[in-house]
């Protein structure tokens, strides 16, 4: 994905922009979603821990609430469409607490092993960085939030 198809924030467009210039061989894997992307986001790491949101998601207990009285749902396209639905349903203060990919100010970007401690810690230093990270869940993921 380019930069400009991330649909970012300016601070997170900004950062993405530092981080590319430094490490253009990154690639860069999501940016802004909507909340069906979000949801089949969620959805393809529940398949592989059905506890995910819950330890990914300081703001998702209803998420996860419907995970646990869902395990008939197993696929990813019954984990999002149920994901989406409680989503659709949440108050826009709520869902917005959910995940900064829904404003456009998070991405993410394909881990590596060559140079990772260096770009992590350059990551670290990106202006309006509010988290970062290396693991989602016991996954490894690579995430970056911004103010």
């Amino acid at each position: 994905m380019t930069i400009d198809e991330l649909n970012l924030e300016s601070n997170a467009k900004n950062a993405a922009t530092l981080l590319h210039n430094k490490f253009p061989q990154l690639e860069f894997t999501s940016g802004r979603r909507t909340i069906f992307q979000q949801a089949h986001a969620m959805a393809g790491n529940v398949i592989k821990n059905r506890q995910w949101i819950g330890q990914t998601y300081l703001a998702a207990a209803k998420l996860q609430q419907w995970v646990d009285q869902h395990p008939e749902a197993k696929t990813v396209d019954q984990i999002t469409a149920g994901l989406e639905q409680v989503m659709n349903g949440l108050p826009e203060q709520e869902l917005l607490k959910i995940s900064r990919h829904l404003t456009g100010r998070a991405f993410d970007i394909r881990p590596v092993n060559t140079n990772a401690a260096a770009i992590k810690a350059f990551i670290q230093s990106l202006p309006g960085l509010q988290k970062f990270l290396d693991k989602e869940g016991g996954l490894v993921r690579w995430h970056a939030q911004f103010q």
